[in-house]
Formats: structure tokens, sequence, C-alpha cells
């Protein structure tokens, strides 16, 4: 039976608490500002990055993980395991993939898997293969058993503001002004590897962020419910509680988990942001 290690990029947002307990590693992107370049949640905060967009009007620039870096990562794990698989942010929104390839590429037992997907969407993929690594499963087993998870992940999250993807480029002006006057909450899906906009909620994030919960999850009976991630980027307590509260009338998830997003992620969607992240059968 060989020994597997599960690692990850820092946008995978996982809490401190599930990276121990299943003993995954991650490696931080970058957040650069003024010059100078920040490890994700080693050296900025995410509060940082809201601070600095309200004093500045500027956004800072987020960076792809160096293959350097994946190198000296890798090469702490290789020899005491038969093998490592790093779980990537989808290669649609970074080169941290690309990169992982090429040093992984130059190791015998360490693969770098695409995950399509972003925040806790990717989370998920990664608490499944470190479950089946603890359970003995080889890595061509995880890696063939996350090819397939990879469609089943249902990833979305509800927008404060489009300030944030506005200034990242992401989003036109007039977009980002009318959603502004209209007072529009849009929603952002993960399809196919990519972000795309979904339906569009009217009035205040508090009561668009309830629908939101209900329109994903009543009266569905694809979902696969021993676990939903609630990942925000900076709400109240009583949203959370809320959204726990709204979850729970329409799907029983054997789990509820609620996590933070990281700098990268919260760069690019800006505060006030929560979604709900499950699997589909």
């Amino acid at each position: 039976m060989g020994l597997i290690k599960i690692t990850c990029d820092s946008t995978a947002d996982l809490s401190e608490e599930l990276l121990n307990q299943y003993n995954i590693d991650t490696i931080p992107m970058y957040i650069n500002l003024d010059g100078k370049s920040y490890k994700d949640g080693v050296e900025i905060y995410p509060e940082d990055i809201y601070d600095y967009v309200n004093k500045t009007g500027n956004l800072p620039k987020t960076a792809a993980v160096s293959i350097k870096d994946y190198l000296d990562f890798f090469g702490r794990f290789h020899k005491d395991y038969d093998a490592v698989i790093h779980i990537n942010l989808g290669d649609q929104f970074s080169s941290s993939h690309q990169n992982a390839k090429i040093a992984a590429g130059e190791f015998h037992n360490v693969y770098a898997f695409n995950s399509e997907n972003l925040s806790t969407g990717t989370g998920h993929l990664v608490l499944e293969a470190a479950k089946m690594a603890e359970k003995g499963f080889s890595a061509r087993e995880i890696i063939e058993e996350l090819q397939s998870l990879v469609k089943k992940i249902e990833s979305s999250f509800v927008i404060d503001t489009l300030d944030y993807l506005h200034k990242g480029g992401r989003c036109s002006s007039l977009a980002a002004l009318g959603a502004s006057l209209l007072n529009i909450k849009p929603n952002i899906e993960v399809l196919n590897g990519k972000m795309e906009v979904g339906k569009k909620y009217r009035g205040k994030i508090e009561k668009a962020i309830n629908k939101y919960v209900a329109d994903r999850l009543e009266g569905r009976t694809d979902i696969v419910t021993d676990r939903i991630f609630i990942t925000h980027s900076g709400v109240s307590d009583e949203i959370i509680e809320n959204v726990r509260v709204t979850i729970q009338n329409y799907q029983s998830f054997d789990e509820i988990v609620v996590t933070r997003a990281s700098c990268t992620i919260s760069c690019h969607c800006g505060p006030n942001t929560l979604g709900i992240l499950f699997k589909r059968k």
C-alpha cells in the first residue's frame, strides 16, 4: 500500500482545521501591491486588500506560483511519499497549473491535476483525494476518480459589487455602472472551467443571497448531500447563519462547512461575496 501526499494551491480556500485533519499542504499564490510581492494568507490577508482598494482606488494584481516555487514545494515531499498529487486552481484562471505541470515533470512521482475550478470547488476535489489517500488508494485510482468528479462540482457565488471585477479588467465600466445603479447582485458560476454570469438578483445582498441559495437547492434530487461549503470573502455572522438555515430548509447535508476565501479569490470578487459549493450525483 503506497503512501500518497495531497497538496493544493492556497486558492482551494480550505480552513487550517481541514488542512491539518487530512495532512494537506498548500502553496500560496502571490499578491503584488505597490511593487512588492506578498504570499497569499502568509504575508497578506483579504482585509489588507480591501483597505488598499479603499485608500487608493487601485486593485492589487494576483500572480501565479512560479515553477521554482513548485520545484521547492514538491521537493519537500517526493522522497517521503510514493506519490504526490497536487490539485491546482483551474488553468483558465491562472498559469499556476501550467507551472506546476512543468515542475512535476522533474520528479518521477509528482502529478499536477487541473481542478477546472476555484475556491472550495477545488477544495471538494482536494478533500476527496485526501480521503482516498487515507484509505490506501493508488495515485492512478485517485486521479481517475478526480477526473470523473470535476464535472460534478457545482460552484457559484453572489457578488455584492462589480467594482473589483471591473478594476481587474473582467467586467466593463458600463456593466459595473448598470449593476450599481440597478442594485443588481450577479450570480457568478463556474461552467466548463470558466466564470460565467448566471442569474441576476435585485436588492440588498442579504436578500439576494437567500434567494440564490433557495434557487440552487430547492427541489433538487441530483445533489450529493455529504458536504456543502459556504465560502465567503467577508460577510456578517448573521448572513452566514441565515444561509445555514436556508440550506437546511431545502437539503439535508451531513456537513455544512464555512470557509473564508483567500486573498486571490477576494481580490477578484471583492467583499460581501458568498457562495455555496457542492457536488452533483
